[in-house]
């Protein structure tokens, strides 16, 4: 099954800014692409190879945040019980789905609430 280009634009532009944060590394348990922080996953990234449909996962603990990405067509709480603690799925293949820019702003948020307050210090710079 193809991916939609657009999707796999998107994905590639999420990916490539979640391993540009501080500390982060890929990693691939379960045979998925994740990005981790101090060995704790900040973003499910999925896989790329068109046997699943191509999405993003993400921890958000800003209300507001949560709430838009639920809104996002297709969206859910994340599965293995992981939505009741804020994770969020958000697939991308959607003609509606979340622009790269709203997905990164999300991905960071999720390593804001997983990255230790050292990395975060960096982040912000200071």
């Amino acid at each position: 099954m193809a991916v939609p280009r657009n999707a796999l634009k998107k994905w590639e532009k999420v990916r490539a800014f979640a391993l540009g944060l501080p500390d982060a590394v890929e990693e691939f348990p379960w045979g998925e692409s994740v990005a981790k922080v101090n060995k704790k996953v900040f973003v499910f990234l999925g896989v790329q190879d068109g046997g699943y449909p191509l999405g993003v996962t993400v921890k958000l603990k800003d209300e507001t945040a949560h709430a838009h990405a639920l809104a996002c067509p297709g969206a859910e709480p994340a599965g293995y019980g992981l939505g009741k603690a804020g994770w969020v799925y958000v697939p991308l293949e959607q003609q509606s789905a979340p622009a790269a820019e709203v997905l990164c702003d999300w991905v960071e948020e999720s390593y804001r609430v997983i990255a230790p307050k050292r990395l975060i210090v960096v982040l912000d710079g200071h």
